[in-house]
C-alpha cells in the first residue's frame, strides 16, 4: 500500500493490522519525508493492533527504486509481519 503525507496514520494501521491478518505480511511504500513520517506513524499505530490478537509485529524497512512517469524515485519500504 502506498502512503502519502497526508495520510491518517491510525486509517493506515487498521488496513495494515487487516492485511497482516488475512494476508500474513503487509507491504507499506512512501516517498518523501512526509510520507516516511506518517507510514512510521502507521506502523506503530499497526502493532499495537495487532498486540490486542496476539500478534507480534516487526518492521523491516528498506529503499526501493520506483518509476513515477518518466521519473525515477527512490521510496522507504516497510515490510510489516508476525515475529
Amino acid at each position: 500500500m502506498k502512503v502519502s503525507a497526508r495520510s491518517r496514520p491510525s486509517a493506515v494501521a487498521g488496513a495494515i493490522a487487516g492485511v497482516v491478518r488475512e494476508c500474513g505480511r503487509a507491504e507499506v511504500q512512501a516517498i518523501g519525508a512526509g510520507a516516511a513520517n506518517q507510514a512510521v506513524k502507521a506502523v506503530a499505530i499497526a502493532r499495537d493492533y495487532l498486540a490486542e490478537t496476539g500478534i507480534d509485529a516487526v518492521c523491516l524497512p528498506s529503499f526501493i527504486n520506483v518509476t513515477i512517469g518518466d521519473e525515477d524515485r527512490t521510496a522507504l519500504r516497510l515490510i510489516v509481519e508476525p515475529r
